[in-house]
């Protein structure tokens, strides 16, 4: 199979999952190596998440989504495919990907619930209550036990 192949069949398990975990995915899934998520239903911004999953070594982008108010406060998240394809990532992975994006969300509205609305504040109370900051260190160490089990960069087909 090529790695173009891989990436949509990659991208499509992390839209399916994501669903089945009750995300709400704008275009209801993905024909290509982008999923876009509305974090609406959450309750957090795509901001939140993006430093979540930034400190827990995952990179995805905040990114707006209709109804926003602001796009300095964006609703939503993008999510790719291609550079954990290019490691080795398969369909198997990314059902463990959409795993850890889930539990970033819910370390999120946890925080949130604690810190009030403003980002600020958000990042504050994530660095100075020790629970919170358990969970997180947990979840990076997982995620980085998954990584170094891949090659930075896997041969090219």
């Amino acid at each position: 199979m090529n790695k173009c192949s891989q990436v949509k069949k990659n991208s499509q398990t992390l839209a399916t999952q994501l669903s089945i975990k009750g995300y709400n995915l704008i275009t209801n899934g993905t024909d290509n190596h982008l999923v876009l998520v509305d974090l609406s239903n959450k309750g957090i911004s795509g901001s939140k998440l993006e430093y979540i999953c930034e400190t827990v070594d995952i990179s995805i982008n905040k990114n707006s989504v209709y109804g926003d108010k602001s796009a300095l406060n964006p609703g939503g998240v993008r999510l790719g495919a291609s550079a954990l394809t290019t490691r080795g990532f398969t369909e198997d992975d990314f059902k463990l990907v959409a795993d850890f994006i889930d539990e970033c969300t819910i370390l999120a509205q946890d925080i949130q619930t604690m810190s009030g609305p403003k980002l600020v504040d958000f990042k504050k109370t994530l660095e100075t209550t020790a629970e919170l900051k358990e969970r997180q260190t947990g979840i990076r160490s997982r995620v980085n036990r998954l990584a170094e089990g891949f090659e930075f960069y896997s041969e090219i087909d």
